[in-house]
């Protein structure tokens, strides 16, 4: 009896057995095409679990979802935008199949709880700095999911200070400032020439100026969002992880400089941030984590 974990991420769709001895050479990666979404996902699904017989399957997905009812609206699948009955497309295909969906920063927080830099952490807060901000909450032992499924949206925490336009329609949300495409893109107005995020890690690596300055901004912004969610919630570890944390100093200090100098309350005296263990898979295990809940239950 096979089980199964899923990504729908912002560029591709991932997946992989959940057992043990699995390691990074089984999981399964393809780019999320222009048309055909559910039929490339449908084929890795199958290619991924063979012949064997599944019975649990665990989906991270970026936002928005409507965890009740099955449904996902990522924005980087253009054909399921306005909402696509993910988990009942799956139980159709995988009829034995206990099914369960959850938001990506939920996941990560569950992959990180479990195998990571969170573990036996209580109340904790994990980010990953990509293209976009993916963030999960964990209180009182347990990942947060909210109302629909969408709790851990750090990308749409407003910064103060800022006033950058967000995709999402509003202005000085972390994600148009922090994120990175935005980050590139800011970098590019003050003259940098490359357009890729990776490229942007490798300058400030060199210690390009305008890579510097861009993450500058970047560290800061964090490090503010950071402040203003820990005393909410009596946050004890914030994990980072995201290729964006391959800057270095460059996002390092004046993050951590920023939560110093905001993160005043005293019960936060101990609070740490670090990076994540979990690399670029977090997601994934966690899904794998629900799935693993699921055929037990």
């Amino acid at each position: 009896m096979t089980v199964l974990a899923l990504e729908i991420g912002s560029a591709s769709f991932v997946a992989t057995q959940v057992a043990e001895g699995v390691s990074d050479e089984d999981v399964r990666r393809i780019p999320i095409p222009a048309t055909g979404a559910w039929e490339a996902c449908r084929s890795l699904l199958h290619e991924v679990a063979g012949s064997d017989d599944v019975i649990a399957i665990g989906i991270a997905s970026v936002g928005p979802i409507d965890m009740a009812a099955g449904v996902v609206a990522p924005v980087s699948v253009l054909e399921w935008q306005t909402g696509f009955e993910l988990v009942e497309a799956v139980r159709k295909e995988f009829p034995g199949a206990d099914v369960q969906l959850g938001l990506d920063g939920v996941c990560l927080a569950l992959a990180e709880q479990n195998f990571g830099a969170t573990a036996e952490i209580p109340d904790s807060l994990v980010i990953c700095l990509s293209d976009r901000i993916t963030a999960g909450l964990t209180v009182g032992g347990l990942a947060v999911v909210g109302r629909t499924g969408n709790a851990g949206h750090l990308g749409h925490l407003l910064v103060p200070g800022y006033d950058d336009r967000c995709e999402c329609g509003g202005r000085g949300c972390l994600e148009a400032i922090a994120g990175g495409r935005s980050a590139v893109r800011w970098a590019r107005a003050q003259g940098w020439s490359g357009d890729r995020l990776a490229d942007l890690v490798t300058a400030a690596g060199a210690a390009d100026p305008v890579a510097i300055a861009t993450f500058e901004r970047v560290g800061t912004a964090v490090g503010l969002a950071i402040a203003s969610a820990a005393p909410l919630l009596d946050i004890g570890v914030v994990a980072i992880g995201g290729p964006m944390i391959e800057a270095g100093q460059a996002l390092w200090k004046p993050l951590n400089a920023a939560v110093v100098a905001h993160a005043r309350v005293g019960f936060l005296a101990a609070l740490r941030v670090v990076s994540s263990e979990m690399e670029d898979l977090g997601a994934l295990a966690g899904a794998g984590v629900l799935a693993l809940l699921a055929a037990q239950s």
